[in-house]
């Protein structure tokens, strides 16, 4: 066979390093991420809805990694997907009523009937973030757990003085209310309740699962406003973009949020918290900071920092994905008609009038 001369074989072997040097280049063109999609004032366009339920929870056992191995993440969601399907089995058509008072099991007034697990949406996964699964939403502290409280919040919670807030159920007998009852006064039942605002702090800040259902929050953005729309219930929460706070004697349930571009993440400073939505038995003085930055898939990662000196002995951070959903977010009828708080009251009024008889002995 005829030897190939010298520099032949150097066109030959330089054309195949090029060769090579293509199509790793189109290779990793096709695997680099999408470009964030943008508005005409070049800020990311986080615009979307989201489907925030999780089976990663707020806090974690102390000592215990925030990363779950992909083993224990696959046993755990499968013991969830299992409960779930025994859950939503159908029931025997003929069964007893249960007694009066309930039977002491969980569930709504001890199993008597409340929501069945058909209605209830409370995550089948725990949040992904970089990759691998969280143990829980907290990453600062870093064992995972809310900080301790202060003293003077101790002394809050001993007093009793707490009124019922978006995300605490009052009790009957809470001395808090200087001799008045939980239930003698509408006002005096948690804005959940009452329809308000969502329960727990699924309206924010900082913006939490409620592990419940009406999981879905929506974005609209413009050049100088931001709407978070939450489905649980209706709460939208207004982004002022650039702007100063109001003055502190201007008070609202969600505070004061206003927002600023550091690159492409959105930054939300809130402040100027009512006393009417103590996050977490929280005081006025609650100053929330959360970022929202476009991550792929269109999802987006949300971390916030909480700071209150007056209630925690030092702030904390949490952060988990909001994944984009195509799901439609539909109106919340909480309270249709408002017959429900009505009957709360009346209810209450009813076992006055027993619980007297019962001490007068009269019938």
């Amino acid at each position: 066979m005829e030897a190939i001369p010298m520099h032949r074989r150097l066109i030959f072997a330089a054309a195949a390093a090029l060769a090579t040097v293509t199509i790793s280049l189109a290779s990793l063109a096709g695997q680099a991420k999408s470009p964030i999609p943008r508005l005409k004032d070049g800020h990311p366009d986080l615009q979307g809805t989201y489907d925030i339920a999780t089976l990663t929870p707020i806090e974690r056992q102390a000592g215990s990694p925030l990363v779950l191995t992909d083993e224990e993440a696959k046993k755990l969601e499968h013991d969830v997907a299992t409960r779930k399907n025994y859950q939503a089995r159908p029931i025997e058509a003929d069964r007893k009523a249960p007694p009066v008072g309930g039977d002491g099991s969980q569930g709504a007034a001890g199993n008597v009937g409340g929501y069945n697990s058909f209605w209830i949406d409370s995550g089948s996964q725990y949040s992904v973030v970089d990759g691998r699964k969280r143990a829980s939403i907290l990453i600062d502290p870093p064992d995972g757990r809310v900080p301790q409280l202060t003293p003077q919040a101790r002394q809050r919670v001993a007093r009793n003085v707490n009124r019922p807030t978006s995300d605490q159920t009052a009790r009957e007998d809470d001395p808090g209310f200087e001799g008045n009852g939980a239930y003698d006064d509408p006002e005096r039942r948690p804005l959940g309740e009452r329809c308000l605002m969502g329960f727990g702090s699924t309206s924010g800040p900082p913006v939490l699962p409620n592990y419940f259902y009406n999981n879905l929050h929506q974005i609209v953005q413009t050049a100088d406003t931001v709407m978070i729309l939450t489905e649980m219930v209706h709460d939208a929460r207004i982004v002022r973009m650039n702007a100063e706070h109001l003055p502190p004697t201007v008070r609202k349930w969600m505070g004061d949020s206003v927002g600023r571009w550091e690159g492409d993440t959105l930054v939300v400073d809130t402040t100027n918290f009512s006393d009417k939505t103590r996050f977490r038995g929280s005081t006025q003085n609650l100053h929330i900071v959360e970022r929202f930055t476009r991550v792929d898939g269109g999802n987006l990662l949300y971390r916030f920092t909480v700071e209150d000196p007056d209630t925690w002995t030092r702030a904390w951070t949490g952060e988990y994905t909001w994944p984009a959903t195509d799901e439609l977010l539909y109106e919340y009828a909480c309270h249709e008609g408002n017959y429900a708080l009505g009957n709360i009251l009346r209810g209450a009024r009813l076992k006055e009038v027993e619980d007297a008889k019962k001490k007068t002995g009269g019938n």
